[in-house]
Formats: structure tokens, C-alpha cells, sequence
């Protein structure tokens, strides 16, 4: 009784040391600057590649002096077009300007202007568009927030007419086109608005476009106000074809550096709703409540100061970003028939080595199939963490970015499958899941610990260019780090007593917690919850049996505690520094997290039916259900000699579950984890059933009850484990 009790008091310490990680933060070293006045000068479809020293001099000396990043040009539609841009920019949230689908090139933003007086404008359109986006729209968006929050906004140009309209349609000044002198015109209104034009096309025509709209920008930084906040941004798409454009803040306070925002978490870059925030933030005025999805830009050190070294060639996010979109599509849909096939050919295999009852029966398979069978099992199981490390390679810079990444990955698997089955150990039954889970979760923490530099753009991480995530841990990483993590503590927790199993769990558990749900690290509180509930289920059935209302209900309650310290933790710092759970009750608080629930929803329903993963996480539960519930399986006898095999497996499936449910990926981060558990479930399974086995050569004659494998009983033990 007292070993059993001093046992839960170990477990609710590593509990209360995971809450109490979460608290770490490290220094802050962000900086933001002021203004009397602030000049946005915005031109659709402006990208970092259309930057040049010498044809666009003033864009790139911008570049230069200023601070700069990657602008996510995320709004209300899938396609943001130029009216959806300019839109969302004057909101401060996810806006679009009407609610047709956009196939082929966007129209540009020619808004129907009423010209009552010569000083402003009313856009015709603008109530009607207020109200697609309040009813039509999951955002609860008001177009024109931006421009009631100042006293005076003066719009130059159709475009950004549209930005500066009030939610009433009116332009405070307007001018169709930059005066020859516009010096007086930049100082009438704290915020002004220009229209650079819209960069399209290709070749020639985009040089020349581009050229224009530096012209007018050197004009406009020829008149622009002294202590004035120079604000230059691609607000928008041109195509379908989703990039990520130029972001540039230069002024008092914003020289050199990265721009970054607490919506992103990550240096260089930005979003398109975090342009309102900073107008205002840098005037010395608050946001307007409960309008604005974004946060306020800050710089952070550390950029090198030739924008070509920063934003150009190896270092083009853009470029990396276009590739990852093709060659991920790719990676796992052929991770996921080729794991299918796999599983085919293993169910012959299981078959032949199912232990018999009578005297005779089908032989063993040959040594050398079960050799192959394992060594793709165990590649299979390696692919995700090993495409992770692969973009260690600059693929994307490759003329043919798939096959490059390809032969990398490739190359990784056969290295960490021959280093697996040189090891020593390699007879053991557990030794493949515990080398491979091992491998995946050093990977993807190391990852995490530096920053998260391989998922961001990664094959096997997230894109920029979607507006979703850019730093910490992505539903990919997750499903392999929460399937590794778990089924590695099951591996060692066999290798204990039963009475310490349960601490052994939770001390994986709770690494692995703050490691998802730090906000410098995993930055993931819906997959450290989640994370939390799986190691619960884990610790109560890791010594065997099933899980009983008693265990489900400590389970449950130590569960209920870590999420409850973790909104403590969250709620309790600044506003700009939450995280995902922290904005999330916030929102439930003040009655606006009805369109953020929707949105999680909306992309569950669409992750489900459009990935790739919700195929091997399918074809992952018929696998198990396989081995499971079929004579030949196997995984009935490797759970029952190895119960905390079993508790971690049916952690990894309630952690993905959750994860997936309530982070909008749907079966995302459960066909990652299936990718490597279900791999290494078979591979034990099929090892149980050989050490079963109760016959020897020549086929079909028995040594005994048993077989001379079951023979040395006081071996059996070392062997299958």
C-alpha cells in the first residue's frame, strides 16, 4: 500500500513539473515604433522576386532600411483576390467582396465610386458587402473598421478606396491618382492609402508594372509627413495560385530587423489582418474591440542587412512554399499506397507464422522473406521522421524538387534501417518500435528546440502560404511525436515492475506535454491537451487489464487538472502573448468564438476529404483491426505479454483523436501516427507469432508441445521482450 501511494505521489509531481514548464518564457526581445503618421502603400501581387536593386530603387532601398517579412495574404475566400485584399486591410480582419468563386485570374479592384463633393468618395457597393461578410461569411467581419478607428483616412487610388471606406461606404478624401505634388495630401489625414497598382502577368509585363509602382512609391517617399510610418505590402493573389508577397514597415522604430506578430509566433512573418493592428498601435490608438483577428507587427533582431541574402534565392520562402505544396501531395499519397501494399503482403506472412494446433501444418516463412518484411516495416515506420530531416537538403532549389527530396528521404530510411538492424539488441521483440519511436520523437523535439526551422514550409510540416500556422509544432509532427512518445514509454515502462509503469508514462507523458504545449516550443495547447488525455489513458492501463470506471475517472480527473493549468498559465499572460487556448476563452468570454469554432469545423470537414493522411489513418485501422481481431494477428498475444504496448497504442489513437478533432486537421494527426505505430505494431506482432511458433524443420513435424522455440522457458521471457 505504501509503494503504491508513494507511486501516485511521483505521478502528481511530474504532473505539476510539466504545469509548472509551461511557464517558462524566454526574454523578450521584440520592438516596435511610433508615428505621427502612417503612409500604407499596398500593390497587389507584389512578391519578393519582383524586387531588384536596380530596376526598383526605391523598393529596394525600403528593403533595406526598413524592417521586413513574408506576408501571408490570407482572407474570407480561398482565393484572396485584389477587392478581397484591400478589403481585409481596412477591416483588420478575414474579409471578401463578394461570395463568387474565382477560377482562372482575379478581376481588379474597380469598386463603383460616388463622387458627391471633390473632397471624398462613397463606395456603392459598401453595404452590401458588410452585410455578405457579416452573414454569409464565418468571420463576423465589419469592413471599414480600420477607418472608424482614426479620425481621418485619405485613400489614393480605386483600391485603396475600398480599404478606407467606412462600414457606411464613405471615403473621408479621396483621389483617383497620386497628385504631381503630393506633399500636402499625405499630411491631411493621420492614415493615408495609395495604390501602387496591381503586379501581374509575367516577363515583360510584370517588370514594367513593377516599375511603375516603384515610380510612384519614390514619389510618395519624396512627400511623405516627417515622423511617418512607411507601411509597403502585396495585399493580395493575382490567380489561384496562393503566394506569399512583400511586407515592409520603415520608419522611427522600425529600422532593419523582422517583422513578426504574436498571430504568427514566427520572425519574418506577417499576415495581412496584422496591418490594421499596427496602423493603429504605431499612432498610440487602441484596436477596436472584438473587430480585429490580428496583432500588431513588431521587429525582431537578426536579419541580414542585403535583402537579396534575406529574402532572395536559398532563402526564398515563396519558392520553398510553392515547391512543399506539389512534393507533400505527392510524399503522402505515396507513403500511403505504398503502406497499403505493404500491409498486403504482410498479411501472408502473419498467416504462415500463427502458431498451429495440430501436428502438422504450413511451414515458417523463410528467414530471409521475414528479414524483408521487417526491413520495410521498419523503413515504413522511419518515413515521416525522416522526411523531416530531409529538409536539412535545399530541395526546393532543385529543377525537379519531388525527385530530389525523394532520393533524400530515401536515403534516410535505408541509413536508420540498416543502423536499427545493426544493432546489438535487434533479436528483441520490442527493439525496432522503441528505435524507431526513439528516432522520431528526438527529431521532431530537436526540431522543435530549434526553433521548428524543418516543418516551416517542410513536406512533412506547414506552409506559410495557407495563413494557419507558421511556428511550433504542425499536425504532422504532432501525430509522429505523440505515436513515438507513447509507444517509447510503453517500451520502457515493460522493461519495469508493473506497480512503476504508470510513473513511467507519465514521466514521457509530461515531457512530452510541455514539449507540445509550450508556447516557445510545441506552441499547441489543443495538442498538449489531447497529448495529456492519451497518457492518462496510457498510465491506467499500463500494468495490465482493462480500463475499469475507476481508472477512467482518475484518468479523466488528472486530465481535467493539466487542461485547467494550462488555460490558468495562458490566461494569465499579456494579450499578445496567448496562445491558441488562451485566445480561444478569451473569445468564449466576450462572445466571439462562435466564428473561430466554425472555422475548426469547416476545416476538419475539409481535411477529410481532401488528404492524403485520412487514407493511412484508415488504412492503419484495418491493419490493426487485422491483426487484432483475426486468428492469425498476433497483436492479441502482444498485448497480452506486453500490456504497456497495448496502453500506449490506445493513447496514441484517444490523443490523435482529440487532436485532430478539435484542431480542425480531422484524421491528419492520426494517419501520421498510424504511419509509424501501425508499421511497428505489425513488425512486433509477427515476432510474437514466430517465438510462438510450434514447429521445426522439416515442415510440418512437432518437437513437443510447445516447440523447441517455447522450450527454454527461462528464456522466453528475454526474448519477447
Amino acid at each position: 500500500m505504501k509503494k503504491t501511494w508513494f507511486t501516485y505521489l511521483l505521478v502528481a509531481l511530474v504532473a505539476l513539473t510539466s504545469l509548472a514548464g509551461l511557464a517558462i518564457r524566454p526574454a523578450e526581445q521584440a520592438r516596435r515604433g511610433a508615428a505621427d503618421y502612417v503612409v500604407v502603400a499596398a500593390a497587389p501581387g507584389l512578391r519578393w522576386e519582383d524586387l531588384d536593386p536596380q530596376r526598383t530603387p526605391a523598393l529596394w532601398q525600403e528593403a533595406r532600411t526598413g524592417s521586413v517579412g513574408w506576408l501571408t495574404v490570407r482572407s474570407a475566400h480561398d482565393v484572396t483576390c485584389p477587392a478581397d485584399g484591400w478589403l481585409t486591410l481596412g477591416a483588420g480582419n478575414y474579409a471578401a467582396w463578394d461570395t463568387r468563386e474565382v477560377t482562372g485570374k482575379c478581376a481588379p479592384a474597380a469598386p463603383q465610386l460616388n463622387r458627391p463633393d471633390d473632397i471624398g468618395a462613397s463606395v456603392v457597393d459598401q453595404r452590401t458587402v458588410v452585410r455578405n461578410n457579416q452573414d454569409r461569411m464565418p468571420y463576423g467581419t465589419t469592413p471599414g473598421a480600420l477607418a472608424e478607428s482614426v479620425r481621418c483616412t485619405y485613400a489614393i487610388g480605386p483600391g485603396a478606396a475600398i480599404a478606407a471606406a467606412r462600414p457606411f461606404g464613405r471615403v473621408d478624401k479621396y483621389a483617383a491618382e497620386l497628385p504631381a505634388d503630393p506633399s500636402g495630401v499625405l499630411g491631411d489625414c493621420v492614415l493615408s492609402i495609395v495604390d501602387l497598382g496591381t503586379i501581374t502577368g509575367s516577363g515583360a509585363e510584370r517588370q514594367a508594372a513593377v516599375a511603375a509602382a516603384d515610380a510612384t512609391l519614390a514619389r510618395v517617399l519624396a512627400a511623405r509627413p516627417e515622423r511617418s510610418l512607411m507601411l509597403i505590402a502585396g495585399v493580395s493573389d493575382t490567380d489561384t495560385s496562393s503566394r506569399l508577397h512583400v511586407a515592409i514597415a520603415e520608419g522611427p522604430g522600425w529600422q532593419g530587423g523582422w517583422l513578426t506578430s504574436a498571430g504568427t509566433g514566427r520572425d519574418g512573418y506577417l499576415q495581412l489582418v496584422d496591418l490594421a493592428p499596427t496602423v493603429l498601435s504605431a499612432l498610440g490608438r487602441p484596436s477596436p474591440e472584438k473587430l480585429f483577428a490580428g496583432y500588431a507587427a513588431t521587429v525582431a533582431e537578426g536579419r541580414p542587412a542585403d535583402p537579396a541574402e534575406a529574402m532572395q534565392g536559398e532563402h526564398d520562402a515563396d519558392r520553398r512554399a510553392i515547391a512543399q505544396r506539389g512534393v507533400a501531395e505527392i510524399f503522402f499519397t505515396v507513403l500511403a499506397v505504398v503502406q497499403l501494399l505493404l500491409f498486403a503482403l504482410a498479411v501472408p506472412v502473419l498467416i504462415r507464422a500463427r502458431r498451429h494446433a495440430g501436428p502438422a501444418g504450413p511451414p515458417l516463412p523463410p528467414p530471409r522473406l521475414v528479414a524483408a518484411v521487417e526491413a520495410a516495416l521498419i523503413a515504413a515506420g522511419l518515413a515521416i521522421p525522416a522526411a523531416l530531416v530531409a529538409d536539412l537538403v535545399p530541395w526546393w532549389t532543385s529543377e525537379h524538387p519531388a525527385w530530389m527530396f525523394g532520393a533524400a528521404t530515401a536515403a534516410l530510411m535505408i541509413l536508420g534501417t540498416l543502423l536499427i538492424r545493426l544493432s546489438p539488441r535487434y533479436p528483441r521483440t520490442l527493439l525496432p518500435m522503441a528505435a524507431v519511436s526513439a528516432a522520431a520523437v528526438l527529431v521532431v523535439a530537436a526540431d522543435l528546440v530549434t526553433g521548428a526551422r524543418l516543418q516551416l514550409n517542410g513536406v512533412a510540416g506547414y506552409s506559410a502560404v495557407y495563413g494557419v500556422r507558421y511556428s511550433g509544432v504542425g499536425s504532422v509532427g504532432l501525430g509522429v511525436f505523440v505515436a513515438g512518445l507513447l509507444l517509447l514509454a510503453g517500451c520502457v515502462a515493460q522493461r519495469v515492475t508493473r506497480q512503476w509503469r504508470p510513473l513511467v508514462v507519465v514521466i514521457f507523458g509530461g515531457l512530452g506535454v510541455v514539449v507540445v504545449g509550450s508556447p516557445y516550443l510545441g506552441a499547441d495547447p489543443v495538442g498538449a491537451i489531447a497529448l495529456t488525455a492519451g497518457v492518462c489513458v496510457a498510465a491506467a492501463i499500463s500494468t495490465g487489464g482493462w480500463l475499469t470506471f475507476p481508472r477512467f475517472a482518475w484518468a479523466a480527473l488528472c486530465g481535467l487538472v493539466v487542461t485547467i493549468g494550462f488555460a490558468v498559465f495562458d490566461l494569465r499572460r499579456p494579450p499578445l502573448e496567448q496562445g491558441t487556448l488562451g485566445r480561444f476563452l478569451t473569445a468564449l468570454a466576450n462572445g466571439t468564438a462562435g466564428p473561430a469554432m466554425q472555422r475548426a469545423a469547416a476545416a476538419s470537414g475539409q481535411a477529410l476529404l481532401d488528404s492524403p493522411l485520412t487514407l493511412l489513418a484508415l488504412f492503419g485501422a484495418l491493419m490493426l483491426v487485422f491483426c487484432q481481431f483475426s486468428p492469425w494477428g498476433g497483436l492479441y498475444r502482444l498485448y497480452g505479454l506486453n500490456p504497456a504496448i497495448r496502453a500506449g497504442v490506445a493513447g496514441t489513437i484517444v490523443a490523435t483523436l482529440i487532436a485532430g478533432v478539435f484542431g480542425g486537421s480531422a484524421l491528419g494527426v492520426a494517419g501520421t501516427a498510424a504511419a509509424l505505430a501501425v508499421p511497428m505494431a505489425v513488425l512486433a506482432a509477427l515476432r510474437v507469432l514466430l517465438h510462438a511458433a510450434d514447429r521445426t524443420p522439416p515442415p510440418g513435424e512437432t518437437d513437443g508441445p510447445g516447440g523447441p522455440l517455447m522450450r527454454k522457458t527461462d528464456e522466453e521471457p528475454e526474448r519477447i521482450r
